[in-house]
């Protein structure tokens, strides 16, 4: 059976840290929203908020392809982005049509720590990373998970708690995820 592993968490909580590790450890191929969209970027250009979260939907059609294709092919993969509760729909259809099983991990950190991170990483300038954007990391590092309403198991990942990724390693593979 595939299987399909949703990292998701709010900015800079450690979402593509921990996806690239797990997909190295797992042997799975992993589709991030942020590799899509900075492509996007390069052929597209960028210029305003607007046309940014356009192209982060853009992104996640296209990841949403690209995962239902490994899924159907009876390979599992790793999805990686800033998933919304709204986005839920799309995944369940893809998922359905596959055949696979989910799984979901929040990623979190601190405030302090988010913040910290945020203005030490240095993207595309295509993500207009801003005050405007250090503001909602401030606003939203400490509230509660907001999982996709999908079928499976769920894990809650402290980026900050060294052994926390080794116990989810553990129980990834003890579900055979």
């Amino acid at each position: 059976m595939t299987d399909l592993v949703i990292i998701l968490g709010r900015p800079a909580s450690g979402k593509t840290t921990l996806a690239r590790r797990l997909a190295a450890e797992l042997s799975v191929p992993i589709l991030s929203k942020d590799d899509i969209k900075e492509a996007l970027f390069e052929v597209l250009g960028f210029s305003d908020r607007e046309h940014s979260r356009r192209l982060s939907d853009a992104s996640f059609a296209a990841q949403l392809r690209l995962a239902e294709t490994q899924l159907t092919a009876g390979l599992s993969c790793l999805l990686e982005g800033n998933w919304r509760a709204e986005h839920t729909g799309s995944v369940l259809q893809a998922v359905v049509r596959s055949g696979a099983r989910t799984a979901q991990v929040w990623c979190c950190a601190s405030a302090g720590e988010t913040l910290r991170r945020f203005a030490a990483r240095i993207r595309h300038p295509g993500h207009l990373d801003s005050a405007e954007l250090a503001e909602e990391v401030r606003r939203t590092a400490g509230l509660p998970p907001a999982f996709m309403e999908l079928q499976g198991p769920r894990w809650i990942y402290d980026s900050e708690q060294p052994a926390a990724y080794d116990a989810l390693l553990r129980d990834l593979k003890i579900r055979r995820l």
